[in-house]
């Protein structure tokens, strides 16, 4: 192909020599082969792109058609149950219910039903009245020791930090949950005014890194933690350990994305990629996170107390438990994050091959909770792909007490799924800080899209809940949801999660072998 293209350049620059001899104007067309015949004779000589150097100028088309690759699949060559992470049915739902378009569903599922794996929801013949049902449930979030417990809604906005996303996208979001009563958790990018300027319930996600709340060597500071903890917006302070994306990583904001403006809100210099640590600095063992929480309760005034954290090592979950129960200290609530949750930026590995699934995650904290006798002090919170009713309903089925949704937020914000969060170049100016493409972005606009969405959404599970004949989410167990576990077998949730007995996780004699291996593991010392 170089020999190619050296013949190509020399004829066309004789024939355009030829044709300018004939009519002097031809010499405009210099204009057009001049510049490729220049770009393909330092495709030839250089020495960093092989395909170039052997294919001059026609192997540039390469690395186009390879960049617009996602776009020509997204629009033109996925089907309805394509896409990832999430496919086209999934993404339209969000779209239509966000805009209150139609979302009824034509001429049947097109999943397939005998796929191991499909699930559904067990309906009852005492299917309860839509008309009877509280279509906005709240749920109490406050243990015994909190002072001033937090009515939740059933599908909140989960994690995403002011840095990851826009100020507009913030605005938004928060602007949202005000108009639909339901929080907003700030992801642990630090509290910023775009979080309070919406006047929407809020939850403070607190890091590794201690963003809003560190003294100039980025450990935790008790005073800027105090000063805002009281803010009338915070409801509830969330610990967080771990995230699905990419959990024992800390969270990344690439330095494209550090503002002036960042920096101030997060307490930290600016010029380079903000990573948060791995692990937490204001405590070391589990007897010491206990303290912790003691801490924090003092400084937000008694509001709720909770850790987010994706499970990876079970002894560690577990050496938690022991020491709530040793020091009789317990969270308000916890966050399970499942393996498949989203993050802006995170090394593929640790996306997809780092931390337990949420389906699992849910089951086991759970039943480590019963099996230690504390679940009625402490509400689960789930997040991981939570988009539709039925998402809800079989995350409450598995153990969970309420939700959070970050992309299915997102989507409503009006994401198109590009790919694009981690190169500050989102067209759609959610997740980037691009003044130009960030300004796209309506807040007043996109805030009552994020309201609808929410309101639907809980709407269907409430739906879904009144043909199964419950009448609230408190009352959904293992029983409501089944799943084929293969092509001729049907398990429900409680088949396939056997639930703990309350308490037998405190009695040596009765711990089932499942949880004897990592019992013994598990200490109140360390983690």
């Amino acid at each position: 192909m170089r020999k190619v293209f050296v013949v190509f350049s020399i004829t066309s620059l004789s024939i355009i020599a030829l044709m300018t001899y004939i009519n002097w104007k031809a010499i405009f067309l210099l204009l057009i082969f001049l510049p490729l015949i220049i770009m393909g004779f330092y495709d030839m000589f250089q020495s960093k792109k092989t395909i170039r150097r052997n294919f001059p100028l026609l192997g540039r088309m390469r690395y186009l058609l390879e960049s617009i690759g996602p776009e020509i699949r997204q629009y033109f060559v996925e089907t309805d149950l394509d896409g990832t992470p999430f496919n086209r049915l999934e993404r339209s739902l969000v779209y239509q219910r966000s805009k209150k378009e139609s979302d009824s569903h034509p001429f049947g599922t097109q999943l397939d039903v005998y796929n191991i794996g499909y699930q559904w929801i067990n309906h009852s013949i005492k299917a309860i009245p839509f008309a009877e049902i509280d279509m906005n449930p709240r749920v109490k979030i406050g243990s015994s020791q909190c002072e001033k417990p937090y009515f939740a809604s059933l599908y909140n906005i989960s994690a995403m930090s002011y840095g990851s996303l826009s100020k507009n996208a913030i605005m938004a979001l928060n602007a949202g949950a005000k108009q639909g009563g339901f929080y907003h958790n700030t992801g642990e990018g630090g509290l910023s005014p775009y979080h309070l300027e919406g006047g929407g319930d809020i939850v403070w996600n607190i890091g590794t890194g201690y963003f809003s709340c560190r003294d100039d060597d980025g450990n935790f500071s008790y005073e800027h933690f105090e000063k805002r903890a009281h803010f009338e917006n915070v409801k509830m302070i969330e610990i967080k350990f771990s995230q699905g994306a990419k959990p024992g990583h800390g969270g990344i904001l690439p330095k494209e994305k550090v503002t002036d403006e960042i920096a101030a809100i997060r307490l930290v210099g600016k010029g380079k990629d903000i990573i948060s640590p791995p692990t937490h600095s204001a405590f070391k063992t589990p007897l010491e996170l206990m303290d912790f929480i003691k801490l924090l309760r003092k400084g937000s005034g008694g509001k709720p107390i909770g850790m987010k954290i994706c499970i990876g090592n079970k002894s560690e979950f577990l050496s938690i438990c022991k020491a709530m129960v040793e020091t009789q200290t317990f969270f308000d609530f916890i966050t399970v994050d499942g393996g498949e949750g989203g993050t802006g930026a995170a090394p593929i590995e640790y996306s997809d091959h780092v931390g337990m699934p949420l389906r699992d995650a849910l089951a086991f904290v759970y039943d480590s909770l019963k099996g230690f006798g504390i679940k009625e002090e402490i509400k689960i919170i789930c997040s991981g792909k939570i988009i539709s009713g039925f998402d809800i309903i079989k995350t409450l089925s598995t153990g969970a007490d309420l939700c959070n949704s970050a992309r299915g937020m997102m989507f409503a914000l009006g994401c198109i799924q590009a790919l694009e969060c981690h190169a500050n170049t989102c067209p759609t100016g959610v997740a980037t800080q691009d003044p130009k493409l960030v300004k796209g972005l309506v807040p007043e606009e996109k805030s009552i899209r994020v309201a609808r969405f929410q309101h639907e959404t809980v709407k269907n599970a409430m739906d879904l809940m009144a043909s199964a004949g419950i009448r609230h989410p408190d009352d959904v167990d293992r029983s409501v949801v089944s799943m084929r576990v293969d092509r001729t077998k049907i398990q429900t949730f409680a088949e396939t999660y056997p639930e703990l007995e309350t308490g037998c996780l405190l009695d040596e004699n009765a711990i089932p072998d499942t949880f004897k291996y990592y019992m013994k593991k598990a200490s109140v010392e360390s983690f």
